[in-house]
């Protein structure tokens, strides 16, 4: 018991610290006005949303620490051809958007790369011609996220191929183990049955891809802190794989279901048909809005604690911004594990009532 709660207090002083760390970061990151930095650009005016939507929205290039930016591949197809470039060529001397001559003239508005004009004026026309395909960093942040995934599971699978399976679990089988076999007893198999051996991959996977996106998205240690969680393209991409799994998967008495509800008058089941369709695609949808609210949520209420202070500019600001930006982010932490869990369990009971075998007697009807 004793070392148990020691070492709770040790992941509890980690946290906290990691959060003041963040606080920190973020303060340092942001430019004041009277800094050399803002004179140099010609100070303006501190914009609170300006300066939170910088920091959930997606770049084309990845913000390190102060000035420092890691310029990310640019990748454009149009009329003219295939265009690769670093996305450095879109900035000047002073990280502010500049115009690069390529096949077009191209220049980042709003994070996204615009076909303009020579003076910089967003050309409409041109525009609809170019698909952007580059890395950004969320999709960078992903790949790293993979990375650690495929790095794990194939570390804890080749331990189970040499100690076996009987075998106790040591170093990190002995800290996924669990968090598996949670997912498999309080997930998979209260929500879809004896069948649910067919869909844990399924279901292990969208967890962990959520659960370490989380994590990566509130560690500061991690270079840029990608929103990959509260991007909605991220969130969308995961709802329409549960939707092609679940409907895949749906069974006869499924379908029967919702287009011809059994022991119904014929005038009812004309009524639900409609409603049961327009649910199998409402599902999915509030899946994908859950998930993406609750992060963005979450990153901007941070964000605005700490904008307190440059805007009342005192040390008493401070005093009550950090604490309370700490222990939200603490709170985020449960979040994280929480959008996860709510996440792939929702998916498993979507699975479990399209697989789900009804009997209706004779009598029923």
């Amino acid at each position: 018991m004793a070392r148990m709660s020691v070492k709770s207090l040790l992941v509890a002083t980690f946290s906290v610290f990691t959060m003041l760390f963040s606080t920190v970061s973020y303060a340092n990151d942001t430019p004041q006005h009277g800094t050399p930095a803002a004179e140099g650009h010609g100070a303006k005016e501190f914009d609170v949303t300006e300066t939170i939507l910088e920091h959930i929205k997606d770049d084309h290039s990845w913000h390190l620490w102060g000035h420092t930016t890691l310029p990310l591949p640019v990748i454009l197809y149009s009329d003219k051809g295939l265009e690769v470039f670093s996305s450095a060529k879109l900035m000047d001397e002073h990280h502010e958007p500049a115009v690069y001559a390529g096949n077009y003239n191209y220049k980042t508005i709003e994070g996204k790369v615009k076909v303009v004009k020579a003076d910089g004026s967003l050309d409409k026309e041109a525009s609809a011609k170019v698909w952007d395909f580059s890395i950004t960093k969320n999709v960078a942040s992903l790949f790293v996220s993979i990375a650690i995934l495929l790095l794990v599971f194939l570390t804890v699978g080749g331990a189970y191929r040499k100690r076996g399976v009987k075998s106790a679990p040591k170093g990190l089988q002995s800290f996924m183990e669990p968090i598996v076999l949670f997912v498999r007893d309080e997930v998979a198999k209260p929500n879809i049955g004896h069948k649910y051996a067919k869909y844990m991959p399924f279901l292990l996977t969208i967890f962990f891809l959520i659960l370490i996106n989380n994590f990566l998205g509130l560690i500061p240690f991690f270079p840029g802190g990608a929103n990959v969680s509260g991007n909605i393209a991220f969130t969308m991409t995961l709802a329409v794989f549960v939707f092609i799994v679940v409907n895949i998967n749906g069974n006869k008495s499924y379908w029967e279901h919702i287009f011809w509800m059994p022991g119904m008058h014929w005038s009812m089941k004309a009524f639900l048909a409609p409603i049961e369709l327009i649910g199998v695609f409402t599902k999915p949808i509030s899946l994908m809005i859950r998930l993406f609210a609750n992060i963005t949520a979450g990153h901007i209420l941070v964000l605005s604690l700490i904008c307190l202070i440059f805007i009342f500019k005192t040390v008493f600001a401070s005093a009550i911004a950090v604490p309370f930006a700490v222990f939200i982010g603490l709170i985020e932490l449960l979040v994280a594990f929480l959008q996860a869990y709510i996440f792939t369990m929702l998916s498993a009971m979507y699975i479990g009532m399209a697989t789900e075998e009804h009997h209706h007697e004779a009598a029923h009807h």
